[in-house]
């Protein structure tokens, strides 16, 4: 993959512009975080069902109350995983969520079959899967931002759950980035199929650079362990990159390039965040079971 410098330029300008409004999202306060990944979210799924329409004409043909519901049902995932830190005037967004979650399951087929005369298992199937690859990971990231840390250190539980998705967005960020710089000047052993401008040499490279980069910023940081780091790091650069494979399957299947247009040089929300998609569940597993 021979290095473009224009290419390299306009990815570098998109991804600054999408580092800050993504650092606004994460910082601001938990309410942008909650609206930044809401968005997103929204976007993932418009995304996901026009590549599944490509792939299989006859969910292009789902219904409005079908394509929009299950967005809808997804959202009640994300209000689900509030948990205690969201309230508007003292009710429960996670209350929320759980009741009107509870409600879609009943109603959404009922109007699936009100509006279509029919019910197409296959159609289901497809929603439902993403659910689990959209709603829920955006759900455990939600998640991960309320987590409060018992920091010896700083003295008691404190608010750190930021740090942990900032950490995991930039551990991808810069595993892409490094990447892509090894695989285009050294990369010569393609590394899949599915994907032909990676090679062996860019995702090793971008794995190991990404990981002592993190160990490093971790150290110096010292929210955390350096041993943490390190995992969360190497976690984000391999399940990333088995995301990134997946969500390009799905590009080859439907017979486009990109997703989307969202970002110059980057694609759209899905070629943007495919690599968060499978990351984020297994971050919050071992922020939960091992942290």
């Amino acid at each position: 993959m021979a290095f473009n410098l224009q290419t390299f330029k306009t990815r570098t300008l998109s991804a600054l512009i999408f580092a800050v409004v993504m650092i606004f999202g994460l910082l601001w306060s938990h309410w942008t975080f909650f609206i930044l990944f809401t968005v997103i979210h929204f976007g993932c799924w418009l995304e996901y069902q026009k590549l599944i329409g490509l792939i299989d004409s006859d969910y292009a043909k789902i219904t409005p109350y079908h394509k929009f519901g299950v967005m809808l049902a997804g959202c009640c995932i994300l209000l689900y995983f509030t948990n205690d830190a969201y309230h508007i005037y003292g009710f429960r967004l996670h209350e929320m969520g759980w009741w009107l979650g509870f409600v879609s399951i009943f109603a959404l087929p009922i109007l699936e079959l009100l509006f279509n005369k029919e019910i197409r298992p296959k159609n289901i199937g497809y929603s439902f899967l993403g659910l689990i690859y959209i709603s829920l990971s955006f759900g455990l990231m939600i998640d991960l931002r309320n987590v409060y840390f018992n920091h010896l250190t700083l003295g008691g539980y404190v608010d750190l759950g930021y740090i942990i998705p900032l950490g995991l967005i930039f551990s991808i960020w810069a595993n892409d980035s490094f990447a892509y710089l090894v695989g285009s000047f050294i990369g010569r052993t393609p590394f899949s199929k599915i994907s032909p401008k990676k090679t062996w040499e860019g995702t090793i490279g971008g794995i190991i650079l990404c990981v002592l980069l993190m160990a490093y910023l971790g150290s110096a940081a010292r929210f955390f362990t350096l041993k943490d780091w390190i995992i969360i790091a190497t976690i984000a650069a391999v399940a990333g990159t088995l995301g990134d494979l997946l969500e390009s399957k799905l590009k080859r299947m439907a017979g486009v390039k990109d997703s989307g247009s969202l970002m110059p040089g980057h694609g759209g929300y899905l070629d943007r965040f495919d690599s968060l998609l499978i990351a984020i569940p297994f971050t919050w597993i071992y922020v939960y079971f091992f942290m």
